[in-house]
């Protein structure tokens, strides 16, 4: 009918027709389920990058650590061991050797930078004092001598007479060490921390 109005009605909700409607996710909370998910990886994913940046895991393959590690034993190894300290000698680390730099070995420190290591039938001299070794179950059969620069390491295995090491590659440099053998986590027989030995100091045991 001409004169008449048309007049816009409201929902039942009390909304007009203009307004948004809400989307469900906003109704039940999907967004803040969305950013708490989210949050949760990325949290998860810095943790990860952080452990593997102070650790890292290590198989031992072979008997060259006889009778200290066995092979087939699984190791969690200090990165952050080495940040604020240098290698102490007795330590069990592991490391790139430098003839094959992409792969790695776990061998003992025994002689340390600067030091003059001897090697007379097996039985090694540091600075010319004997050292003693309770730890391996027999002397090799090799003779030497090296002299360690500033930054260079010799390491040994503990089975002296199966082990490539620095007697047959000669020193480890600092650079390539990885990290501290910390514990052995797999099988479970021989589940616990790494057994390090603690030697006197070459001064101490002249006395």
């Amino acid at each position: 009918m001409e004169g008449s109005q048309k007049t816009e009605t409201s929902s039942d909700s009390g909304h007009s027709a203009d307004e948004p409607k809400a989307s469900l996710s906003e109704t039940f909370g999907g967004q803040s389920v969305i950013r708490e998910i989210l949050e949760t990886i990325l949290l998860t994913v810095i943790i990860i990058l952080a452990v593997k940046t102070v650790t890292g895991q290590f198989e031992v393959r072979g008997s060259s650590m006889e009778p200290s590690l066995h092979d087939g034993q699984y190791l969690i190894i200090s990165k952050l061991a080495y940040w604020f300290q240098t290698p102490d000698r007795g330590e069990v680390i592991v490391f790139h050797p430098p003839t094959h730099p992409y792969e790695d070995y776990i061998k003992r420190v025994i002689g340390l930078p600067g030091e003059t290591v001897e090697i007379r039938s097996g039985q090694i001299s540091i600075n010319g004092v004997q050292l003693k070794e309770p730890y391996i179950a027999s002397l090799g059969s090799y003779s030497g001598e090296w002299v360690l620069k500033n930054e260079e390491y010799f390491v040994l295995g503990d089975n002296r007479r199966n082990s490539s090491d620095s007697h047959t590659w000669g020193v480890l440099p600092r650079d390539h060490i990885v990290g501290k053998s910390w514990v052995c986590y797999w099988p479970p027989e021989y589940w616990g921390l790494t057994q390090h030995y603690d030697f006197a100091q070459p001064e101490e045991a002249k006395e």
